[in-house]
Order: structure tokens, then sequence, then C-alpha cells
């Protein structure tokens, strides 16, 4: 006997849902039948059997009105969805890399500066050219969110609560400094101890926190009893980086991506210096994803690349790690 969810699957003729999505497109059966070569009366007759296979009504609609049902509108999104996957069979069932074509969004935090990365994208590209990317930058509990969605093939970010439904793998390790401005009365110092730091206002992530992705700092500033007036709690580093910079206060950045600006004497690092506080940023992604040959390639190539260098290697900056016994 056929399961009644697999006699449906069977039984639908899929073209119906093709001319569902031109007319959903197209916000009229007229204008879809135009753009399908078919007459109106065989586009309503689509429609007709459609929602009677579905059971509900998909589309209102008048003579000066057309709207979709909340019915319709779930439809059409996954309509949308199989079309996508449809798309890329041509990909996922070719071995010729020159013809793997696609596109694959991230998501990053706002302060991903990862040398073996830019390395690893930059081969990628060279073989498979075809290969276009996006990239949108958000906090890293919305990166998460993002490829929970779907809405990201991966995400590169801190964690703060890792997601059960989720697969993390740690891309590169960080130590964040404390950094001050040049209107700051520690800027430029030799002789500054910890200690200093304790009453002197302050500037960080909303994560810096015991329970968040930059616990580190939080216990350091705990063991350190720093109990100065915070000035501001960001999620971006360039909203941080730019309140120290003008002075509201010192605060965490991650050392190696501000070298450039200590050199430039747009900041001054404080102490600690032996033994700063260290992060891991993770790639993100979801197991159970439907993804296109592009997608599927990019993860698995780039968890390969991981798997294969050493953390040690993948740690910045390399100055701060101790060599190997």
């Amino acid at each position: 006997m056929i399961a009644p969810r697999r006699r449906f699957v069977w039984e639908l003729d899929w073209n119906l849902l093709r001319t569902f999505m031109v007319i959903a497109e197209e916000k009229s059966l007229t204008a879809a039948g135009d753009r399908l070569s078919l007459k109106q009366p065989t586009i309503s007759n689509a429609l007709r059997r459609l929602e009677e296979h579905m059971a509900c009504r998909l589309i209102e609609r008048s003579a000066n009105h057309f709207r979709l049902t909340p019915a319709g509108e779930r439809l059409q999104g996954a309509c949308l969805t199989m079309f996508d996957l449809a798309s890329g069979l041509p990909d996922l069932v070719s071995d010729d890399p020159d013809q793997v074509t696609g596109h694959v969004d991230m998501a990053f935090a706002s302060h991903i500066e990862c040398p073996f990365l830019d390395r690893f994208l930059a081969e990628f590209h060279q073989t498979f050219p075809r290969v276009s990317f996006s990239t949108t930058v958000l906090s890293s509990q919305d990166v998460t969110e993002a490829v929970l969605a779907n809405d990201a093939c991966l995400g590169i970010c801190l964690s703060q609560e890792k997601q059960p439904e989720l697969d993390y793998r740690p891309l590169y390790r960080e130590h964040f400094g404390f950094f001050c401005g040049p209107g700051h009365p520690l800027f430029g110092r030799q002789d500054v101890a910890v200690s200093d730091l304790a009453t002197l206002d302050y500037v960080s992530f909303r994560t810096d926190h015991p329970q968040g992705a930059l616990a580190p700092i939080a216990r350091l500033r705990r063991r350190e009893n720093f109990n100065g007036h915070v000035a501001g709690l960001f999620t971006n580093l360039e909203e941080v980086k730019r309140l120290i910079k003008i002075g509201f206060g010192f605060g965490p950045l991650p050392i190696h991506v501000v070298s450039a600006e200590v050199a430039a004497g747009e900041l001054w690092q404080l102490p600690p210096y032996d033994n700063p506080p260290a992060v891991d940023v993770y790639v993100v992604n979801s197991p159970r994803a439907h993804r296109s040959k592009a997608e599927t390639l990019l993860l698995e190539k780039l968890i390969a690349a991981i798997d294969m260098v050493p953390l040690a290697e993948r740690t910045y900056p390399q100055s701060l790690v101790e060599p190997a016994k």
C-alpha cells in the first residue's frame, strides 16, 4: 500500500507547480498565459487542478484584485526552493570542474580576518572560477540565525551558545588585546600595568560577559577587578574600534586585525602582553541543509583544508603561538 504522502507526490503534475510559479510572479492569469504561450482557459484549469490537489484556495482574485492566500504564499516559497534545487541538478551530476557554476551565500561576523581562509578562497576560485560569492556581515548571533534559516550556506563567527542543529568547526584562534586611542592618558606609555586599567572607562562587545562568546575577556576583567564605567557595548568591531580611537575608553580588539593601525599610531596596545585572552572563531553549517553542488564543494573542501592544518598554524598573531615541544 502506498503511503498518502508518497501517493501525493506520484499523482502530482509537476507542470502545475511551474504554472503556479509564473502566475504568482506575473500576478495575472492572462500575463502568465502570454509568458507560457498558453491560452487563459488552460492557465485557469491548471490553477483549479492544483487547488484541488492541494485541497485549499491558493489565489484570491477578481476583476481588480489578485492576492495569494497564506497557503499560496507558503506554496510559492516551497516552489522557489524546489526550482532552485532543480536548477543546480546539472552541476550536481557533472564531474567537470570547469562546468561547476552556482552562487554561494555566506554570513560573516564583523571582524573576520584569517589568512588561512583567504588562501583557501583564492585557491577555490582558481579551481572553480564560475562559482560566485556573496557575504553578509552580521553579529555572531545573527550569523547563526542566518545559517539556521538557510539564508547562508555557512557562517563564520564566534560562538556563544552552540545550537544542537548546527555543526561547529574551529576555523582559527585569535588573541585579543586591550587598546586605547591617541587622546587616552595611557596612550604611548611603556610603564603601564594591568592594575592601572581597573578604574578606567571601558568600551567593548555585547558578548563580553561570562556566558558570552568573549568570556575569556570577561574572566580576565573579573580576575583583575576591572570596575570602570562601561561607556559603550556593540555587536560590530568597527563601532568598538571607533569609540576607542576617539577616546571613550580602552577596550578589547583582535591583535592581528588592528596591527596596521597600531603601527600607524592610531591605536596603542595595553597590558597584558604575554598571555592575552584567546577566542576561537568557527565555521558553522547545518548538516541537514539542501545545498547546491557549489555550496557542497565549498563546504567539503574548507572542512578538509581545516583538518589538514593544525590549529597552531591558524592562530593569530603567530608570534603568540608557543613553539612545539
